[in-house]
């Protein structure tokens, strides 16, 4: 994915098997932006939820583990983008959809409550936008509205962070199976690796 090439054997037949390597340099998913936003998603929701719901309400471990599979989710697709491109899809979907249960949650606690969810070009969201183009992402980018901002606020920021990881999670996808339509899995790799070493100018 975004990881950098490390030493996986890629070059272990020549160069020729170089051009096709069976395993794809491991990703580091600290370096996705799509996992830098979702660790953000975490950190507020996991105030927002002991801080702004009562004690005992269902929606604060609902909440909590939903931005935990946000994360998580896009950390182990990253991971196991090494051996298993089919995966990674898979994960990075279970990501993508914990993400989106999330937004209902924090559309609920807005519309339940009758406070006004921002629309997208307020000027509001512009400017959480305008935060969400800082590289790296962390938590200490949106720490102090989450301490000293009203439920609705927070809320909506994280609606705004959200849809900013969505749409990331959304190309990284794309590019998934773009990759995998084009290069297989691990069975189709290892296939080619073979027929090239059995073709190829080894023996």
């Amino acid at each position: 994915m975004n990881g950098k090439s490390g030493g996986n054997g890629n070059d272990s037949h020549g160069g020729d098997c170089g051009a096709h390597p069976i395993l794809p340099p491991r990703g580091d998913y600290q370096t996705l932006l799509s996992f830098q936003k979702a660790e953000v998603v975490y950190d507020i929701t996991f105030r927002f939820a002991h801080k702004f719901l009562s004690r005992g309400d269902r929606t604060v471990d609902q909440m909590i583990q939903s931005a935990r599979s946000g994360k998580k989710n896009i950390l182990e697709g990253s991971k196991a983008a090494l051996t298993s491109k089919e995966t990674e899809i898979k994960l990075t979907n279970v990501a993508r959809a914990s993400l989106e249960e999330l937004l209902d949650d924090y559309r609920d606690y807005l519309r339940a409550r009758d406070l006004a969810i921002w629309a997208k070009d307020s000027r509001e969201a512009l400017y959480v936008r305008k935060l969400g183009r800082k590289t790296p992402q962390t938590f200490e980018d949106y720490r102090e509205f989450t301490e000293t901002r009203p439920a609705n606020v927070v809320a909506n920021i994280a609606i705004c962070l959200i849809h900013q990881t969505n749409y990331l999670v959304d190309q990284q996808l794309h590019r998934l199976e773009q990759d995998f339509l084009k290069d297989g899995g691990l069975r189709e790799r290892m296939t080619r690796a073979r027929l090239q070493y059995r073709n190829g100018p080894y023996h």
